[in-house]
């Protein structure tokens, strides 16, 4: 993919984890069914690619979410107005403060929530998505373990 292409296009987005349960989407557009996602958009000039994902998870499902660190990025190409799109996503592993999540109805989102990983695996519509969600739970294992070591006790 050539990100300088006029076919190119790059998104951002968040893989929010809370409690050890991630943040999901359901998109249903006029009575369709568009699936279960994490949030990403485009990017916006001037934009970069964590505030982008930052802003499109507030956007798209009310969280006020942190940055732990960047995953990666998956693609895909799409078909839009009969043009073949190649679509670049970045990744951001995130944390939250809370469960409180609200969808975005403007982008037809009709519901959102944290879900047990086994839960979202088999919710998530796209591989790509479920396989970025993976690495984003081990990353998320190694945070808690690096911020959180374990106590020691006066035998050791």
């Amino acid at each position: 993919m050539n990100a300088n292409s006029k076919n190119a296009v790059v998104s951002c987005g968040g893989v929010v984890i809370y409690r050890n349960k991630v943040l999901l989407l359901y998109k249903n557009q006029n009575g369709r069914y568009m699936g279960w996602v994490m949030p990403k958009g485009n990017l916006e000039p001037n934009e970069s690619y964590k505030q982008a994902a930052l802003r499109e998870v507030k956007e798209e499902s009310g969280v006020s979410a942190r940055v732990l660190k960047y995953l990666g990025k998956t693609g895909y190409t799409f078909k839009a107005d009969s043009e073949l799109l190649s679509k670049t996503v970045h990744w951001y592993l995130m944390t939250a403060g809370s469960f409180y999540c609200k969808p975005q109805a403007e982008e037809f989102f009709a519901d959102v929530g944290f879900y047990k990983q086994h839960e979202a695996y088999h919710l998530l519509k796209f591989h790509d998505e479920r396989q970025i969600m993976r690495r984003a739970f081990s990353e998320y294992g190694k945070q808690k373990i690096k911020h959180n070591p374990p106590e020691r006790t006066k035998a050791q």
